[in-house]
């Protein structure tokens, strides 16, 4: 989860690193530090808390350097001191290295080397890495002594070294956590994610598990970890620098929420027709003869991602009638998942690099499962283990809590199951255009809500001051209610708690007083049966609150009158259908959260202890 950028080329290298840097800083903001070599000397400036630290240190005392590696922490092993931020050293000072990952049996190579009189400064797994190179560059090239470490580390990893004593030269290698290679005109970058690239190269190569790149000014070799030669074969991003920035608003995660109808029409673009009624999703690789082989759907996820997994069952078994399974994939390779080549396991993940969905995927697929990804990133190592990949298409996200990626994923959750349900014939007539013809209409939908956004902040003032919040939902709502305690929590650290309305009795009654905020998710379609008698039975549950003088905070339909004479405060959203309802409901509660953590000071895109992508178990 920490952030590493590299460059070799012909520009003053700090600016490049910092740059870098800065795109990456939602990976971790533990502590911050760099390494430049100048004249075969190295010279390194590290500082513990966030960038800015180690950006004015430079600006007070500058170092320059002709190649150079950076580092944003995520602390896992040893406090976030000065000490600790990398880089780190071996004990000439010569070999540098930078890391994102935990070596496993680094305790082991620790006391291997002690043994060995190195010496050790730091309370880092990291730095025995640099150690280990030093031990085994007697007799062989750098590139070489490198790659003989690398088959000694166990654990998951990015690592990018530097020696002074090889000019020009960075090796990156990766196994788990992810490495972009950045190539331009006579320089190359290495960095954790490629809005780091952005402002230097379009052209990039996502490395994949078991591969060490070397950068030189000359150009980039390819090598499996035993030395074999690969191919290194880029292609271009369609993201611009651009989009990574913040466009004017005072928070990415802001600027993120407001991007929620375009990243939406960007999601839905091309994939579906009103003219013939079809859901068009050559990319997943599935046939109608392999759609009709499918009996189980395992959806697997974490975080953000396994909420939308949650309402995507309610989809899937809704309108394509196959049973579906939604888990952890944290916890889905630690039982014993029944999984067959008739099983479909969708894995959802933002980055396409999240380290515990990747292990599932791998269990699924020694057990002959097949892979569908839902991702947002183009070359991730998720995509590259699937069978079928259906990209959200959202654009760079770089606040930590998700925000546009989670409706884009909820849309093609949709898209999915209307395509499922149609290869199996088990739509009913009509229900297809109708939907379709509302996802033409979301777009639309999200920017009325997002125009409401002062009477939220209005919301907001009334409940900031509490400690706690519970947010209830039934059915296809429910998993909105987990995604909107979760976006509170993330960024407010206020204690959340998502919850089944219909289990109220069962327990959570016994907190609701007068100081406690109650969302209540409570919108509908007029038109459905179904969607009514959950709404009759919200009602009950925001008397329930009433009762007990919770502070009730509704959302609800825009014709439902009812709900107002209960709640002194409602947010609105469209009538649209119930399966569509879910993508409307959030995106007020996301707001709420932001005007809750604004008003209570908190550093909305950089929450503490928490970062981007969790590429570490």
């Amino acid at each position: 989860m920490c952030g590493i950028v590299g460059y070799v080329g012909p520009r003053p290298v700090v600016p490049v690193i910092i740059g870098g840097l800065k795109k990456l800083e939602y990976r971790g903001y533990d502590s911050a530090g760099l390494a430049v070599v100048g004249n075969r000397r190295v010279q390194i400036r590290r500082r513990p808390g966030k960038l800015v630290n180690l950006a004015r240190s430079l600006e007070n005392d500058p170092i320059t350097g002709e190649y150079g590696i950076g580092h944003t922490r995520w602390a896992t092993h040893g406090r976030p001191t000065e000490e600790n931020a990398h880089p780190h050293r071996d004990c000439t000072g010569k070999v540098v290295v930078v890391h994102n990952g935990i070596i496993e049996n680094y305790a082991e190579l620790k006391a291997r080397l002690q043994k060995s009189s190195h010496r050790f400064v730091t309370d880092t797994d990291t730095e025995v890495i640099a150690h280990l190179v030093e031990s085994l560059l007697p007799g062989r090239s750098f590139r070489e002594a490198v790659a003989a470490a690398l088959q000694q580390l166990r654990g998951s990893y990015a690592v990018c070294l530097l020696s002074a004593d090889h000019p020009n030269m960075i090796v990156a290698a990766r196994s788990g956590p992810p490495l972009v290679l950045g190539i331009a005109d006579g320089e190359l970058l290495v960095a954790s994610d490629v809005p780091a690239l952005l402002d230097h190269t379009r052209t990039v190569y996502f490395m994949q598990d078991g591969e060490m790149a070397v950068l030189t000014r000359e150009g980039v070799s390819l090598r499996d970890f035993s030395g074999k030669p690969l191919t290194c074969t880029p292609h271009e991003i369609e993201w611009s620098s651009e989009m990574a920035e913040k466009g004017g608003f005072s928070h990415f995660m802001l600027k993120e929420i407001h991007e929620q109808p375009r990243s939406l029409q960007d999601t839905l673009a091309g994939r579906m027709s009103l003219d013939t009624e079809q859901v068009l999703l050559e990319e997943a690789n599935l046939t109608e003869e392999a759609v009709g082989r499918i009996d189980r759907i395992h959806i697997v996820a974490c975080g953000t991602s396994w909420h939308a997994a949650l309402v995507g069952k309610f989809l899937i078994e809704e309108l394509a009638r196959i049973p579906v399974e939604v888990d952890y994939g944290s916890e889905f390779r630690y039982r014993d998942p029944l999984i067959d080549r008739n099983s479909l396991v969708i894995a959802i993940s933002q980055s396409g690099e999240t380290a515990d969905t990747l292990a599932a995927v791998r269990e699924a697929k020694s057990k002959n499962g097949r892979i569908l990804s839902i991702c947002n990133v183009v070359g991730s190592m998720l995509s590259r283990e699937s069978d079928g990949n259906l990209y959200t298409r959202s654009g760079p996200e770089i606040g930590v809590a998700s925000t546009k990626a989670f409706t884009s994923q909820l849309a093609v959750l949709v898209l999915t199951a209307i395509y499922l349900g149609q290869k199996r014939k088990r739509l009913q007539p009509g229900k297809a255009a109708m939907l379709l013809s509302d996802l033409t209409r979301l777009p639309d939908c999200i920017q009325r809500l997002l125009d409401q956004s002062p009477e939220y902040e209005r919301i907001a003032r009334e409940i900031y001051r509490h400690d706690n919040a519970l947010y209830l939902g039934r059915g296809i709502h429910y998993p909105i209610a987990l995604e909107g305690a979760l976006k509170l929590k993330e960024i407010s650290y206020i204690h959340a708690e998502g919850y089944p309305a219909g289990e109220m009795k069962h327990g959570p009654n016994a907190l609701i007083d007068r100081n406690l905020p109650v969302v209540a998710l409570a919108p509908m379609e007029p038109d459905n049966p179904k969607s009514v008698l959950r709404h009759e039975k919200m009602v009950s549950n925001i008397e329930e609150v009433r009762a007990r003088e919770g502070i009730i905070i509704a959302v609800a339909s825009e014709e439902d009158d009812r709900i107002s004479q209960l709640s002194p405060h409602v947010i609105r959203v469209p009538v649209i259908s119930d399966y569509l309802l879910p993508i409307a409901s959030i995106v007020p509660l996301q707001l709420l959260a932001y005007h809750v953590a604004q008003l209570r000071g908190c550093d909305v895109d950089q929450p503490r202890n928490l970062a981007k992508s969790v590429t570490v178990e």
